[in-house]
């Protein structure tokens, strides 16, 4: 048997680019390793707060991301993915510069969840800022115009303590926020099939949202699950 190197690191497929942040990140959460079923690479990029790239575009990142991709890349990793669903404006560049596949954002989901729905249902998004999901955000996504989409920004914890980057969470009154949040969008969108969670940090409350909607919920883990099972096929044994 002959094997093919060319690689620094083998074995972890997806490579992900994090925010430079300091808030606690529960198991759920794709930046807690122990979330994931494989293993994974992580790069912090510099200059990256949650403020930085959520209210304010990540203006001035973009070559800095582009970077970082490229370094995992270097290092082994075969696909590309980010923690933050804002991160869809760099999309077009980052999978231009990589040479690999690239999954910024879990909005890059809402096209291909409606594909699924009943012409007479659409897809939801829940995002961890309104105010500022912009429709470049959107667009960047493929996002059809008239999605429905409600914001966590207002209520008790969880928008506050992401976007300030405080280091500590209150887990019960996040699910709490989540849980309302969603409500409110399936209450206000009676069309509504499924949702699809921006922000990556909301993962771990996906099973309260289904549980108070009824509805299937769509996060950048399950879109990354089926990512890599494209980068690292399972091998099926021979035979019957």
């Amino acid at each position: 048997m002959k094997v093919k190197g060319g690689k620094t690191v083998y074995g972890a497929s997806i490579g992900i680019l994090m925010l430079e942040t300091k808030f606690p990140r529960i198991q759920g959460d794709m930046c807690n390793a122990l979330t994931w079923p494989f293993p994974v690479r992580y790069k912090v990029v510099s200059g990256a707060s949650p403020d930085r790239v959520v209210r304010n575009r990540a203006e001035g990142l973009l070559e800095t991301f582009i970077a970082d991709a490229r370094a995992l890349v270097d290092q082994g990793a075969d696909g590309i993915t980010t923690n933050c669903g804002f991160l869809s404006l760099f999309q077009d560049e980052l999978a231009a510069a990589c040479g690999v596949p690239v999954a910024t954002s879990s909005l890059l989901q809402v096209e291909a969840v409606n594909r699924l729905l009943a012409p007479s249902k659409r897809c939801g998004v829940l995002t961890i800022s309104r105010e500022t999901l912009s429709d470049d955000h959107l667009r960047a996504a493929r996002v059809p115009p008239d999605t429905p989409i409600m914001g966590t920004e207002g209520l008790r914890e969880f928008s506050r303590v992401i976007l300030d980057d405080e280091e500590e969470l209150d887990i019960e009154a996040s699910r709490l926020d989540l849980i309302d949040a969603s409500r409110a969008l399936a209450e206000a969108n009676p069309d509504l099939g499924a949702i699809v969670l921006e922000c990556t940090n909301m993962v771990p409350f996906a099973h309260d949202i289904r549980a108070a909607t009824g509805l299937p919920v769509y996060s950048i883990y399950s879109y990354i699950l089926w990512f890599q099972s494209a980068l690292a096929p399972r091998v099926f044994p021979a035979g019957l």
